[in-house]
């Protein structure tokens, strides 16, 4: 599963953002089902994160974490001026570097 996350920053309390941040890679990284994370963001604010999860199942534990729905609650209140999130089933991926 990807769940896709993308959302435009209001570029107030940086630091208690990027504090967040690690600490929400962190706890997902220590969930069951937790594949990886990918994200980018450009300077006007704009962000996409993808989280992959072995299964639905294991992506809405994540969304039901306590402190990820406390850290959701404080981007609302203090750093997002919008998101959407989108669930999706990954059939395939491939990947290609030199």
């Amino acid at each position: 599963m990807a769940v896709i996350f993308a959302a435009r920053r209001n570029g107030l309390d940086e630091a208690g953002y990027a504090a967040a941040a690690r600490a929400m890679d962190a706890l997902a990284a220590a969930q069951p089902g937790y594949r990886g994370v990918e994200s980018a963001r450009g300077a006007d604010g704009f962000g996409i994160t993808v989280s992959y999860w072995a299964d639905d199942a294991a992506a809405i534990a994540w969304r039901d974490h306590p402190d990820h729905a406390a850290t959701r609650e404080a981007g609302r209140a203090r750093w997002y001026d919008a998101y959407s999130v989108t669930v999706a089933q990954v059939e395939r991926g491939y990947r290609w570097s030199r």
